[in-house]
């Protein structure tokens, strides 16, 4: 509880409770917007700061690593899950490999969650190259790229834009609204053990170019697209999917390489972005993650770069989070921080009344709320099938 009150306290110092983006709606949808929000119950409104897992809804599956949930290739609603979701509404479902077997079944499936309590957006990670649940699902027969790296070689934007296109097409096509993609890191450091060739390139220029094209890609094909990890995960030599990973540059260092990407891809219109939950001790003064930092989210990307969009963290199931905190309090500390959506936690139940009880007890006030769930709503606007 001391975290999430001085944390709490710097986040109230940094943000402006009252900001609206209704950018890219009509005046008539952003009425709709406001007199949903009026209407809403406060579950409903922290059920749409939640994107989780279809396995999050089922109170009969237990895991404790990747492989364990994958084992269980659950791949279509059952009852135990709309009994939870009609308590737990939830305004995101993400699918990962072991969701999707081939065309027939991913049809059924995102029928069925497009159905559920929440009305979600559906997401994916489809990146290209190794991080791609349907191109390299050998019963679908859509065109593969080799890795972002390869496709930046020739340093022709044309190449970005048309990998974007394509993967947005077939992601059209099968019912998916988010794609968390395009990767904006800048590979820098030969001993990263999670971005290297995820990156469009080391040069912070030549990776600006192609993501903003690639973005541009996907937004053709009217696919949301997500630039991550901020502030950059490509200069780390740990995996924060583990344990603790840190930057050791300083604001400065980072704004010369890291933010050339990011500023490229907010002047091109970035609907969302995705934090990381590497460490930047020399920016924010402490070892806390950024995804729970008011410094990185609010005073840095929401102050100094001026990003209106949707703030989104990554995984919350990962070691990095897991290890210093409960899904509760992690979840909160994001919203406080500035995030406004809680992706995989790794227990959805207890984040979002951990979120609830945080809302009742005035932790996180009702403008602060709102403020977050519009941001979403207007995605939802703009881009839900």
């Amino acid at each position: 509880m001391k975290k999430i009150l001085s944390i709490l306290c710097l986040a109230l110092a940094l943000t402006s409770c009252k900001t609206r983006t209704s950018s890219g709606i009509t005046a008539k949808q952003a009425d709709a917007i406001e007199a949903r929000l009026d209407s809403m119950t406060v579950r409903e409104k922290v059920g749409q700061l939640f994107c989780v897992r279809p396995e999050a809804l089922d109170v009969a599956l237990e895991w404790d690593t990747d492989e364990k949930l994958a084992s269980f290739k659950l791949q279509s609603v059952n009852e135990r899950m709309l009994r939870v979701n009609r308590e737990y509404p939830v305004g995101g479902i993400i699918l990962f490999a072991h969701n999707i077997e081939d065309e027939a079944q991913i049809n059924t499936f995102q029928s069925s969650l497009k159905a559920l309590n929440g009305e979600p957006l559906l997401y994916v990670d489809e990146e290209g190259g190794r991080v791609a649940r349907i191109a390299n699902n050998p019963n679908f027969k859509v065109q593969k790229f080799s890795s972002m790296a390869n496709v930046a070689k020739k340093g022709d934007i044309k190449e970005a834009f048309n990998c974007g296109l394509t993967i947005g097409k077939y992601l059209k096509h099968y019912g998916f609204n988010v794609d968390l993609a395009p990767v904006a890191d800048v590979n820098t450091n030969p001993q990263n053990p999670v971005i290297g060739t995820r990156a469009f390139s080391g040069d912070p220029a030549v990776a600006a170019k192609m993501v903003t094209a690639y973005m541009k890609g996907l937004e053709e094909e009217g696919i949301i697209s997500c630039l991550k990890h901020f502030p950059g995960h490509g200069d780390t030599k740990t995996d924060s999917h583990f344990g603790y990973a840190q930057t050791l540059k300083t604001w400065e260092e980072i704004d010369a390489c890291e933010m050339v990407t990011f500023k490229a891809g907010i002047r091109a219109g970035a609907p969302m972005i995705m934090t990381a939950h590497i460490a930047a001790p020399k920016v924010t003064g402490s070892d806390i993650p950024s995804t729970l930092s008011p410094v990185i989210l609010t005073e840095k990307l929401r102050g100094e770069l001026g990003f209106q969009g949707v703030i989104i963290t990554d995984a919350m199931a990962m070691g990095a989070i897991t290890k210093q905190y409960n899904s509760a309090d992690a979840a909160v500390l994001a919203i406080i921080a500035g995030a406004d959506i809680v992706l995989c936690p790794k227990d959805f139940r207890e984040a979002f009344d951990g979120v609830v009880k945080a809302v009742e007890d005035g932790i996180i006030s009702a403008e602060r709320l709102d403020e977050s769930v519009r941001r979403v709503l207007v995605l939802k606007a703009r881009y839900q099938n």
